[in-house]
């Protein structure tokens, strides 16, 4: 691997580069740029080497990040039973986001969870938020993840209100990229999928995170009463109890992408001043009424993207393979998409361009 000879005096992190699938999309695959500061799963440590040397490997006993050498800037989430907070790293000034999760549970079911986690560590996929470290200390569970300066897709609509065709397909693109990896070479479900965790940054990259925590805390009093954007963005077959796979997230960026386009939740609540009484209310209109379906003011594309998502049976819905290629995407590869400006334009709240 070549070092950047644009050495400054900030240390920086450097990850193996990821296959780079561009179709069109101004994007950059990859947050970390060469530098002194290696990072991978097993940790962190700072390397020393000539232009024309490969890095040393990392060994887990090589100065892995602590929470000790980090100091917290401030809250910039909640949800999912937990906080998150930026912080910096005492020793070379790097930002993390820091997710702290409270466990009401024996610790040995808490243990059992910070391993259950791992998983987070072991994806390593430009559309996936990097997870460095996982702790469990005193009754909590400690998540240190890649920080997007660019906050959530949940962030960006309040601002924007609604996404464009071509923005939507370029967001698009990079969550089904972020899928195929999940379903389809891990095999995993991410069970959780709402804009509240598709991360962006200035960068214009879009990144899924929190796979595997709803899950684990399925039946935490937090998690079971908050139904909004959980149980909201939940696959019918889910709340019916009946088996799902990873069709299920399907249905979820269904949902995501026709709430971005229209600038609102794509099941309306009986009372709007009122809004959603309870779970049993979003589960009996999911479960029972038809499909949600993108408005005619929209691209024939879009529609049928759309349609393919929010299939009841999930064995009509289309795989994230499927709808990489399916016309709505094909439809702005060559447009040159510009997120990285788009969503500095938009201005996130918890940006830091």
């Amino acid at each position: 691997m070549k070092k950047d000879t644009s050495m400054n005096s900030n240390l920086k992190l450097i990850l193996p580069p990821p296959d780079e699938l561009t179709f069109g999309f101004i994007t950059r695959s990859g947050t970390f740029t060469d530098g002194d500061l290696l990072v991978n799963k097993d940790g962190v440590r700072i390397v020393s080497q000539t232009d024309d040397e490969s890095p040393p490997p990392i060994k887990p006993s090589d100065n892995h990040l602590s929470l000790a050498d980090l100091d917290s800037i401030k809250v910039i989430g909640k949800g999912n039973g937990g906080i998150v907070q930026l912080v910096r790293h005492k020793w070379t000034n790097q930002f993390f986001a820091l997710k702290v999760i409270q466990m009401n549970a024996e610790e040995s079911y808490c243990r059992l969870v910070a391993k259950e986690l791992k998983i987070n560590q072991l994806a390593q996929n430009p559309y996936i938020v990097v997870c460095y470290q996982i702790f469990y200390d005193n009754g909590a569970i400690f998540i240190i993840l890649e920080y997007m300066d660019g906050g959530s897709l949940a962030d960006l609509l309040k601002k924007v209100e609604t996404v464009l065709e071509p923005y939507l397909a370029a967001i698009c693109y990079q969550v089904l990229n972020g899928l195929i990896y999940l379903h389809h070479e891990k095999h995993v479900i991410h069970r959780d999928l709402k804009p509240s965790n598709l991360l962006i940054n200035h960068r214009g990259e879009v990144k899924i995170t929190d796979f595997g925590v709803s899950a684990i805390l399925a039946n935490t009093a937090d998690q079971a009463n908050s139904f909004v954007g959980t149980y909201a963005y939940m696959s019918p077959e889910r709340l019916n109890g009946d088996k799902y796979d990873n069709k299920s997230d399907i249905w979820s960026l269904g949902l995501i992408l026709l709430e971005c386009a229209t600038g609102q939740f794509p099941y309306a609540p009986p009372d709007k001043e009122k809004g959603w009484e309870g779970f049993f209310d979003v589960m009996v209109a999911v479960v029972e009424l038809a499909s949600p379906s993108a408005p005619e003011q929209f691209s024939p594309e879009f529609c049928s993207f759309i349609s393919s998502c929010l299939q009841k049976d999930p064995q009509k819905r289309s795989s994230a393979r499927e709808l990489l290629v399916h016309p709505f995407i094909k439809k702005f590869e060559n447009f040159d998409v510009d997120l990285a400006a788009y969503f500095k334009d938009a201005g996130s709240p918890l940006a830091t361009f």
